[in-house]
């Protein structure tokens, strides 16, 4: 381990801060609609949440291990890491924090006020003791903390307040409250002032500790270790089904150790180690954050502002467009039977997989429908339509993937109703989770020939994420590649994750032997070779020393990275020739596309595969090539206009930092992409709308057309010919 060369690798999770900064930036960009910036404001604070819950509880879990394992991108063991994020975090809660007061006096410039208790008036106590009398205090659990009252359970994430109360003979005790779930967060008072529950509460203390004098009171959230490695559990020893292990994990989950706690003011050194103590935390894992936390109800508080209002501050709509590839008057499968088609989300409508389905479904020549299924939505129009497959004698098999971390549950129920409709409900190989993208449909001609219809995508089938993340849907009927999705099934019901394909690259493993080949042949172009990358992730170290022996061998090596970047760019004889691009904007980046070479001779893949260690080793994931120049036209014009990008993207820097880009263009690539496939559905409409004027003006001058009026007329017009 000590021989690795980490003079250009980083850490991951300090790569990942980085790029949540990124989202926070955008809360702090006066550029961005204010609603929208408190959109961003949100989901920085979610997005550390789920980080706290899973990569710092599985570093809190590897530092209690006696042989610490060391990450081979910083040569840092769990203890080290744990400490370079804490301070990390440190700084990034300041830096949320002042963004907050930035919001705060942005509202009040448009008469709207985040209000403490004290900040109302008279009038305003009023009302707000009345909600609280009979509304709050009834379903409100509190409880004081002593000898014979031990300290409560704090639920992962939940909000409440604690007292430090004094009884009448003296006697110092805690008291909390939690904050009811069931409850708005927020009050609004006199439709202009906005009051969150907890400063409620607080103000209320005295009310609900009625036989205590109250001296002070915090408001605090625990943050608890949520990273059960379903991976690693012994499944095949289990005597339950798989479905009731992973609920019994669920429940589990809610009580794991507690990995942060946040308090909303520099509580003493009475209440920070009573705080400490009980669960069980160092200090450095308590953050004073001065802003909310808990921000989901941003989104609720949002819809709540008048409509003109929401109008004026929020982004343009914009719902996807009728798929430019795909003739929404006529069936999806006859037309991919005839050309490969694509579909570009959000840009692009999903409803031409759920029409492929329900035509699937109902097409007496098709045998049977195949898919793996990843994130769902929780009234999924996909699943329904497999069913509807299956009441209709479909052999329908369904690989249901139940640890797609924090939807287990939804996928639990669904997999639950996928069965008892009939279809085959298969979970995968137990150790290793199904990430792949991939629908088979095989039908069976009057000929008696099979043929099949295949869509691979780079995002989940989820009509939810379809309107907000950057996808790629691909479909084809091309039948080497059906042949090798008929395989890639077959494997999966045999228990097989090391199969070999003839077009798709699969992982476990012939994924970094298809990488390997095609980085190898652009390595031999040298100078002349020509790599280009999009994905989420990268930290597996295999590929990223892949990637730097391209460089060194002159290839030119650009990539667009939207979160953790484990590979530094531009250092000296390591990545002089590579480029790494990143961009936060409306809609999530989640595309995972791969280019080697340049021109007609480029090779293109779309994947469900980020260039990371668990993807690539411990995952199914699939490639698939594409050839249909239409469909590469598509993908390369898409990469050249994110790539074109001068106002969202940022260029990852030798020194770790991500900067802005000359403005020459002032072109954002997401805006882009929304224009063009906005024109080029109206294109779509056009000529059937053109053809339908043409007809009524066709129409029109046949009733309009005047009687002939010389001799010669009106004998040319009896023969016709007038």
């Amino acid at each position: 381990m000590e021989d690795l060369d980490i003079s250009f690798t980083q850490n991951r999770e300090l790569s990942w801060l980085k790029f949540n900064e990124r989202v926070l930036e955008e809360a702090q960009d006066t550029n961005v609609p204010l609603l929208e910036r408190m959109k961003f404001f949100s989901i920085f604070d979610s997005n550390y949440d789920e980080f706290f819950m899973v990569r710092v509880g599985s570093l809190t879990d590897l530092a209690m291990l006696k042989g610490k394992a060391v990450d081979n991108k910083s040569l840092m063991d769990p203890d080290q890491q744990l400490d370079a994020v804490m301070e990390e975090s440190r700084r990034l809660f300041q830096k949320k924090d002042h963004i907050y007061e930035e919001l705060k006096d942005e509202f009040k410039t448009h008469g709207y006020s985040f209000a403490s208790y004290e900040e109302l008036s008279e009038s305003e106590r009023h009302l707000v003791k009345r909600y609280f009398e009979s509304i709050v205090m009834p379903i409100l659990s509190f409880q004081i903390v002593d000898l014979v009252h031990p300290f409560p359970h704090i639920p992962n994430l939940a909000v409440g307040v604690l007292c430090t109360l004094r009884s009448k003979k003296g006697e110092i005790k805690k008291g909390y409250v939690q904050v009811p779930e069931r409850l708005n967060r927020y009050l609004e008072v006199a439709g202009r002032k906005i009051i969150l529950l907890e400063e409620v509460i607080k103000a209320m203390s005295p009310q609900i500790f009625d036989n205590y004098e109250v001296e002070e009171t915090y408001t605090i959230s625990v943050t608890r270790n949520a990273d059960i490695d379903f991976d690693d559990e012994e499944l095949v020893e289990l005597a339950e089904d798989y479905r009731s292990h992973m609920k019994k994990l669920l429940k589990k989950r809610k009580r794991l150790q507690p990995v942060r706690l946040e308090i909303d003011r520099e509580p003493s050194k009475e209440v920070k180690s009573f705080l400490l103590g009980h669960l069980g935390l160092k200090e450095n894992r308590i953050f004073v954050v001065r802003s909310p936390f808990r921000l989901g109800y941003i989104f609720s508080l949002i819809e709540s502002f008048p409509e003109d209002f929401q109008k004026a501050h929020t982004d343009k709509p914009f719902s996807p467009q009728v798929p430019a590839m795909v003739d929404p008057q006529k069936p999806v499968m006859g037309q991919a039977l005839k050309k490969d088609l694509l579909l570009s989300y959000p840009y692009e409508s999903m409803d031409p997989i759920i029409r492929l389905l329900r035509e699937a479904a109902e097409a007496p020549e098709v045998v049977s429908v195949k898919i793996t299924l990843y994130r769902i939505a929780k009234d999924s129009q996909i699943a329904r339509e497999l069913i509807r497959a299956a009441e209709n004698g479909k052999e329908v098999v369904v690989l249901m993937e139940l640890r797609a971390r924090f939807d287990e549950e939804n996928n639990i129920i669904w997999s639950s109703r996928l069965e008892e409709a009939g279809c085959r409900v298969i979970y995968g190989h137990k150790n290793f989770k199904c990430h792949s993208k991939v629908l088979l449909i095989t039908r069976m001609t009057d000929q008696q020939e099979v043929n099949y219809i295949t869509q691979v995508a780079t995002g989940n089938y989820n009509e939810k994420t379809a309107k907000l993340y950057t996808d790629f849907s691909f479909i084809t009927a091309d039948m080497a590649i059906g042949q090798d999705a008929v395989k890639l099934f077959d494997d999966f019901l045999k228990g097989k994750i090391n199969g070999s394909y003839k077009e798709l690259m699969v992982s476990p493993q012939s994924m970094q032997e298809g990488l390997d080949k095609l980085i190898d042949q652009e390595i031999a172009k040298g100078k002349e070779g020509y790599i280009r990358l999009k994905m989420n992730s990268i930290s597996d170290r295999i590929l990223i020393d892949r990637l730097s022996e391209a460089s060194n061998a002159g290839v030119k090596i650009d990539m667009m990275v939207r979160g953790i970047c484990c590979i530094i760019p531009g250092i000296k004889e390591r990545t002089e020739n590579l480029r790494v691009f990143s961009v936060v904007g409306r809609f999530l980046e989640h595309h995972r596309i791969y280019q080697f070479g340049r021109g007609e001779e480029a090779k293109i893949y779309i994947s469900s595969a980020d260039f990371m260690t668990r993807n690539i080793r411990k995952r199914v994931e699939v490639a698939c090539p594409i050839y249909a120049q239409e469909v590469r036209d598509k993908i390369l014009h898409y990469l050249d206009t994110m790539f074109a990008d001068d106002v969202k993207i940022r260029q990852l820097q030798p020194n770790k930092e991500y900067t802005k880009l000359e403005n020459k263009n002032n072109l954002i690539g997401q805006e882009e992409l929304m224009k063009d496939a906005i024109k080029k559905a109206q294109a779509q409409k056009k000529p059937k709308e053109d053809k339908k004027k043409e007809a009524k003006a066709e129409k029109n001058l046949q009733e309009k057309k005047p009687e002939p009026k010389g001799l010669w007329q009106r004998i040319m017009a009896f023969f016709g010919r007038a």
